[in-house]
């Protein structure tokens, strides 16, 4: 209950920890430089915290104390990421759970509860200021509306990067909403007290009045969807609502008795009686406090007296129809309260320097996270520029190469003519890599490692999907058991939050498809394997065998009609050959100067020349994109055209041998050579088998690297779905509590009071509605009346709804069938209520039986037997 007729908002409470002793750890690992070079700054910033938190009382020093800590805070976030691994604690200052801490690892956290508490110092500032005099007044109303503007910055500004799925209850939207307008109105009550201290005219008055009331409207609205405003303070906000709804007709009226608009005069005096005793309701149930009661009773008292005498002058004397509600114009507006956000909290940057208010930033020397995150931007980008762009056309062009060649059964013909007998030497080179490279073996281990990563990230991910699974079958159970109408929160694949069930499911989704996807993939690579496998082992395998595999020609000698359409083929085949090395080397010499590309000096200098440019803004990632696309251009922009240049090459070199081979195998028809032909196949088969090898290589390699970045991938969502399920879980525990939390009308809200087993005991709220206990005649001590008329606790609870009379508890309906009591009625017993006899009672009614009292004769009334109830 606040002693004031406005609020102020009290501090957020938070616990003493090393904020340096996290950061130096962070430098230590994260950063290649020593934490001993920022022994200063770790200080300084201990203290500035240690100044901050301590704030506590309503002093104008802890302005600069929370501004300077938050600035640095702001400074800092372009210098660290936001999860440092510093836990911050702070206690809520609104709601219902103030005693339970909230901890997270996050610096935007941080910051927004430090520029609530300089928000919760203004209003308490506002509040103690001297509004007995205009200076007052004025000092209040600047105080609120800086208040407001803080609070409408952490709405706006901070709270969309909290990255946090569920903020506190006092820092949600509709809560910082309704305390913002609440500061906004009370800097516009501020106004209003000065214009009438100030002797304004009653229609200037009127309508800094009437934009008082739509000011408390607003936040009373706005409270309403808020968990951490107290049903005290919404009914403040209405009473206040109505209060100025009521003053700003009055003074209205005012200005129509001025004008002689008598007949406008007594509707708008009406209406204002009737918007304070709309005010005067909230008061029922003892929610508002004093002051704000004897405002409203006082304008009630006056607006009364204008009424009558205004009637009474208008009835006898003036004569003008009075007009309806609808038809009066409605007041117009003047607002003076405008959120105002202080320069210190808005911009933060121009408050740092040597002599600046803020001094020298902190951690200045440090290379900035941004330039971290910038470096490894541009080497993301770097690499899917060279891997993407270039080696991967360039290994898309060869094998289409190979595809050709294979086709035109290329070098096999060649090799079956130039070498009739014994081993080519190329296919001897092959087999011998292939020997060395235990090809075999080495593909096989490659298979099974796939299958091992595959088989670990499934794991991973089937177990964060199997949490979100049993999460939504607790879910749909508990939602069963109490209803929809009670278990009132989102599904499990409707959350909307941003860690929220919704983001997990879908995320589950692409990653069913990757699976999806990367198993057909792994099932091509294996047919591949098994389609050469026979063929590699014969590689693999002594010379002997190889040999046994490739049958002789039967002619030894080449015919010398075919001597010149061999030549032109193996020229034309050699310059392919010399393509594809010359490729090769490319891209090694490509992949090594892309390893060597180290950016980090060149950013760095790029930072220090945009802070020397920018002083006062935060170095971003974004800065440097141009930075980055010259640097991109310059490096890798000639081997981008180089490689439109071997396609033109290639091309060229494949029309070649297609023409060569057309007069090549024309002239083999020509003189009917068919002597080499099992021969040709054999080398063919061989040859696409060494290059397939190559093939499945590359494969695996890609697939190794698919889900080594796939398990990161699961990982996270693991990690995250675990998180979110344990939030539900403790989510759903609360709800459930609270669902099966008794009702109000079963507490009692007086403690019991032992008493003496003889005397009389006043009923409890349910004794109203069983029989008390039957005591023998002569230990009845004189009746208390007054407690059986008096209704139970419970009824003078005051009922949130609006204009809803307070309703007394129906009578409770017998659970056992209720005994009679025995004997008649005296006058000297008092009144008893018929009801479920305890214990006592039934021992008290066998005692009656015993002293020879018959039980009630039903059938028409005796007068002689005194009165009787149940």
């Amino acid at each position: 209950m606040t002693t004031s007729n406005i609020l102020s908002l009290p501090f957020r409470r938070s616990t003493q920890m090393s904020l340096s002793s996290s950061i130096r750890q962070y430098i230590s690992k994260k950063y290649d430089q020593h934490p001993d070079m920022f022994r200063h700054d770790l200080e300084v910033i201990d203290s500035l915290r240690r100044d901050a938190v301590n704030v506590r009382e309503a002093h104008p020093t802890g302005i600069k104390k929370l501004q300077t800590y938050a600035g640095q805070l702001v400074w800092m976030t372009g210098k660290f990421p936001i999860d440092i691994g510093v836990d911050f604690t702070w206690y809520p200052a609104l709601g219902y759970h103030t005693e339970h801490p909230l901890v997270q690892n996050n610096l935007q956290f941080e910051l927004i509860n430090i520029l609530y508490n300089l928000a919760a110092l203004y209003s308490q500032l506002a509040l103690s200021s001297n509004r007995g005099n205009t200076e007052g007044l004025k000092t209040a109303a600047s105080y609120f509306s800086q208040a407001a503007g803080v609070l409408h910055h952490i709405k706006t500004e901070l709270l969309p990067e909290l990255r946090m799925a569920n903020p506190p209850d006092d820092m949600d939207e509709a809560t910082l909403e309704a305390l913002t307008q609440l500061f906004l109105a009370q800097s516009q009550e501020c106004f209003w007290q000065k214009a009438v201290m100030d002797g304004y005219k009653d229609a200037s008055i009127a309508k800094l009045a009437a934009r008082v009331s739509d000011l408390y409207n607003l936040s009373g609205e706005a409270a309403m969807h808020s968990e951490a405003i107290s049903s005290a303070w919404i009914h403040h906000m209405s009473a206040k609502h109505h209060h100025f709804a009521a003053a700003a007709q009055y003074r209205a009226a005012c200005d129509c008795l001025e004008k002689k608009r008598y007949g406008e005069e007594v509707a708008r005096l009406a209406d204002a009686v009737a918007c304070v005793n709309e005010g005067l309701k909230e008061c029922k149930g003892g929610y508002i406090n004093k002051a704000v009661v004897e405002d409203l009773q006082g304008l009630k008292k006056r607006l009364e007296q204008d009424l009558k005498r205004a009637e009474k002058d208008n009835d006898v004397i003036y004569l003008q129809i009075v007009p309806p509600k609808p038809e009066l114009k409605i007041l117009d507006r003047a607002n003076m309260a405008v959120a105002r956000v202080p320069p210190q909290v808005a911009k933060p940057y121009d408050y740092f320097g040597d002599h600046a208010e803020f001094g020298p930033g902190l951690f200045t020397k440090l290379v900035p996270f941004s330039v971290h995150l910038a470096v490894s931007i541009y080497e993301e980008r770097r690499d899917r520029l060279v891997n993407n762009n270039i080696i991967a056309e360039l290994e898309t062009m060869t094998d289409k190469l190979h595809e050709i060649l294979s086709s035109l059964n290329l070098p096999g013909s060649l090799q079956a003519l130039e070498k009739p007998l014994g081993l080519p030497g190329s296919l001897a080179q092959h087999a011998d890599e292939i020997c060395q490279a235990d090809a075999l073996n080495r593909l096989q281990r490659g298979l099974a490692d796939i299958d091992k990563l595959c088989a670990s990230d499934r794991a991973t991910f089937d177990e964060g999907r199997g949490l979100l699974e049993d999460e939504e079958k607790e879910d749909r159970k508990f939602r069963l058991k109490h209803g929809t109408q009670r278990w009132a929160r989102p599904e499990s694949r409707a959350e909307p939050s941003h860690d929220g069930g919704a983001r997990l499911w879908n995320q589950a989704a692409d990653i069913d498809g990757y699976f999806a996807s990367s198993t057909s993939s792994d099932a091509v690579v294996r047919e591949k394997f098994t389609a050469v496998r026979d063929t590699l082992a014969i590689l693999a395998g002594s010379d002997r065998g190889l040999m046994d595999y490739i049958p002789n020609s039967r002619k030894t000698e080449i015919p010398e009609l075919l001597k010149p359409a061999i030549g032109k083929l193996r020229a034309v085949y050699n310059d392919a050959l010399r393509l594809e090395s010359r490729r090769r080397k490319r891209v090694e010499s490509l992949k090594a100067r892309s390893r060597a590309d180290d950016v980090k000096g060149d950013i760095l200098g790029e930072a220090a020349r945009l802070e020397r440019t920018y002083p006062n803004t935060a170095i971003v990632p974004a800065h440097f994109e141009e930075f980055f696309d010259k640097r991109l251009d310059r490096l890798y922009e000639p081997e981008i055209e180089a490689v439109d240049k071997e396609r033109a090459d290639q091309e060229k070199i494949v029309a070649d041998i297609q023409r060569c081979n057309r007069e090549f195998e024309a002239q083999k028809r020509s003189i009917g050579e068919k002597g080499s032909h099992e021969r040709e196949r054999a080398l063919q088969r061989l040859d696409n088998a060494y290059y397939k090898y190559k093939e499945i290589v590359s494969n695996i390699e890609v697939g190794r690297k698919f889900y080594n970045d796939l398990a990161r991938i699961v990982e996270g969502f693991r990690n995250q779905a675990r998180q979110w399920v344990n939030g539900r879980r403790k989510e759903a525990r609360a709800l459930e509590d609270e669902i099966l939390m008794p009702p109000l009308s079963s507490l009692s809200l007086n403690p019991a009071q032992p008493t003496p087993t003889r005397a009389y005991q006043a009923p409890t709220p349910a004794s109203y509605y069983t029989q008390p206990p039957q005591q023998p005649p002569q230990q009845q001590p004189p009746p208390v009346r007054q407690n059986v008329h008096s209704p139970p606790a419970e009824a003078h609870i005051q009922s949130w709804a609006d204009n809803v009379e307070q309703q007394q508890p129906w009578p409770m309906p017998p659970i056992a069938p209720v005994a009679s009591m025995q004997g008649s009625w005296t006058p000297d017993m008092g009144i008893r209520f018929t009801g479920l006899p305890g214990p006592a009672a039934g021992a008290g009614a066998q005692d009656g039986r015993q002293g020879g009292a018959k039980p009630p004769a039903r059938g028409a009334w005796d007068p002689n037997a005194g009165i009787r109830f149940g």
